[in-house]
């Protein structure tokens, strides 16, 4: 794997992930609400990014875009997405935990996987294709749910905008951002329709921040998701 340098928040842990705020089941009404906080005054810059090699001890992390090869075998081989849960769904294995693992140590489990059933001696080899250190995360109703590049300042709107804007289904008294502080995953809500009209202010949003636009459709995957994260480490108001 080719050496590549990059500024990156502090990896998100299970734990961390486990303390992501749920945000409100996705329901039919356009309003505030949800246990997530609305105009904290505190809601600050995130921990202090630290440069390192991709090679030297690089930790997985949602929505990551890994590349597997397996040697002979071009069906198994390709890129594949970390979701926000730390998985990457694999053919024949499943769902396989990548969250905080080096790529040699994801490579490890992936070849005994393999190995316990399907493969001989499986040669498979673990990259990173793009890491979320430069990148903002974008999801939930909006047109292009995706992870875009963090070039310079950005805002919220402008975040929702990489993702091609919201979907008619999207509740914009409702987004969450979910970042790393004081090494916890915290969270804050926004009011986007309020931003719009300048009523509020347009928040900055950094590399490794997600954010997540509530809405009446959003999948089902994610649903589940949302709605198994205990309600810890909330971004608490001034």
């Amino acid at each position: 794997m080719r050496s590549i340098e990059l500024s990156f928040i502090s990896r998100l842990s299970m734990a961390a992930i486990a303390g992501l705020v749920s945000l409100l089941a996705a329901s039919c009404t356009d309003s505030r609400g949800g246990p997530i906080p609305y105009q904290v005054s505190n809601f600050g810059a995130p921990d202090t990014t630290v440069a390192a090699p991709i090679e030297e001890g690089y930790r997985i992390a949602p929505m990551d875009t890994l590349s597997i090869r397996v040697f002979g075998m071009p069906d198994l081989t390709g890129d594949y997405q970390v979701d926000l849960r730390g998985n990457i769904g694999m053919p024949l294995v499943g769902e396989v935990a990548a969250l905080d693992r080096t790529p040699a140590e994801l490579d490890a489990v992936l070849t005994q996987k393999y190995g316990e059933k399907y493969l001989e001696n499986p040669d498979i080899t673990v990259g990173i294709k793009q890491a979320t250190g430069h990148n903002v995360t974008v999801d939930g109703a909006v047109q292009k749910p995706g992870t875009y590049p963090v070039v310079g300042p950005m805002t919220l709107m402008q975040a929702v905008a990489l993702a091609q804007g919201t979907t008619d289904m999207a509740n914009l008294h409702r987004v969450a951002v979910f970042r790393t502080v004081d090494g916890t995953r915290q969270a804050a809500a926004f009011d986007l329709l309020s931003i719009r009209h300048g009523e509020m202010p347009d928040p900055q949003v950094y590399s490794g921040d997600i954010v997540i636009v509530d809405g009446s459709r959003i999948k089902e995957a994610q649903k589940k998701f949302f709605q198994s994260i205990p309600l810890l480490n909330i971004f608490r108001p001034f």
